[in-house]
């Protein structure tokens, strides 16, 4: 008998030790998979001009709304990567410009701590060594969450964050900048295109919604904020405008211009052909006749204006075919009736 009441007590002792064992490491993944992560830093974006041989000193400011964290900052360079404003981050920091943290605790890719609903200002000093060329140089202040040190035999959830600010920095001794562009597509997308004493001509239904394309390549040495509009105007004197939206075109670089919309379309649905490629504007309305685009573009005070024109026919083909389908039909069900009254 007391072999067995001793043997009932190591196994419930086991039991217990297995049941806490289970809920301890439970209740540690919960804690690694349910870390929040929220942080974020302004300004979001920073356009500087420097002469060779100055300094200027930015305050950057790094809020974390989530869990406490570990961050290091780091600075890298970007280039373009396509024509739709994205940007590829490089492995290594290029150019001369220099960089350093004017804060006296906290220094680049050295980690820092910042606890919930805090903040951190960031000191940055971008510095243009003398004799540097004249130019735009593109960086990404970087702020990484590092992991938490672990014990051995603990578990960490090991989650890593990254937000950035991009740094376009302009250097010229003068103050002058290179301003050169040129548009490399202005026309319409999809339609149907018909050879024409020797010219391509676009059709489209009267109903259609028409996209519209506009790239511009940047072929100078600083960045540019192209202005400007794209004109609508059909060939009963009808006129619609569109203005161009703001963006930054990177040195060397070509970008997709955006307008007001006059149009706008559901792209959830990937099997629309109208979302298999990008556009600048989207026309809407009932189209008949000829129609021409054109559009001016403003670089600078300074620079030459650029032009760009297209055009495109439009006819009520869906209506026409389905009132000669309705005009067949009447005409069968009137001869239909006519011969039964015979």
């Amino acid at each position: 008998m007391q072999n067995y009441n001793s043997k009932f007590k190591i196994i419930k002792s086991l039991f217990v030790f297995l049941i806490f064992n289970f809920l301890f490491l439970t209740f540690n993944l919960n804690q690694a998979n349910a870390q929040q992560i929220s942080l974020a830093i302004s300004p979001p974006l920073l356009e500087v001009f420097i002469k060779p041989g100055k300094s200027i000193l930015v305050a950057y400011k790094v809020q974390n709304f989530g869990d406490p964290v570990i961050l290091q900052t780091k600075i890298k360079s970007f280039e373009p990567q396509d024509n739709l404003g994205n940007v590829k981050i490089k492995e290594k920091l290029e150019g001369t410009i220099r960089f350093s943290l004017d804060n006296s605790d906290i220094q680049l890719e050295k980690p820092f701590f910042l606890k919930t609903k805090d903040s951190q200002q960031l000191l940055l000093r971008i510095r243009v060594p003398e004799g540097a060329p004249e130019g735009d140089y593109y960086y990404t202040l970087l702020v990484e969450t590092e992991p938490p040190p672990t014990k051995e035999g603990q578990i960490s959830g090991k989650v890593k964050a990254t937000i950035g600010s991009n740094i376009l920095v302009t250097v010229t001794q003068s103050g002058k900048i290179d301003i050169k562009g040129k548009v490399v597509l202005f026309d319409t997308l999809f339609g149907k295109k018909i050879n024409l004493w020797g010219k391509k001509i676009k059709f489209f239904d009267s109903g259609e919604k028409i996209p519209v394309v506009l790239i511009l390549e940047n072929k100078g040495k600083n960045l540019l904020k192209p202005q400007g509009e794209i004109i609508l105007q059909g060939n009963f004197g009808e006129k619609a405008k569109y203005e161009i939206l703001p963006q930054n075109i990177l040195s060397q670089s070509q970008r997709l211009l955006l307008a007001t919309p006059s149009a706008s379309v559901d792209c959830d649905n990937k099997n629309l052909k109208i979302c298999q490629k990008p556009f600048s504007i989207l026309l809407s309305g009932f189209f008949l006749g000829k129609y021409k685009l054109s559009s001016t573009i403003i670089l600078g005070e300074e620079a030459p204006y650029l032009f760009a024109s297209t055009s495109f026919f439009a006819f009520p083909f869906k209506l026409s075919f389905g009132v000669f389908i309705c005009v067949i039909l009447v005409i069968f069900i009137i001869k239909r009736f006519s011969k039964n009254e015979e």
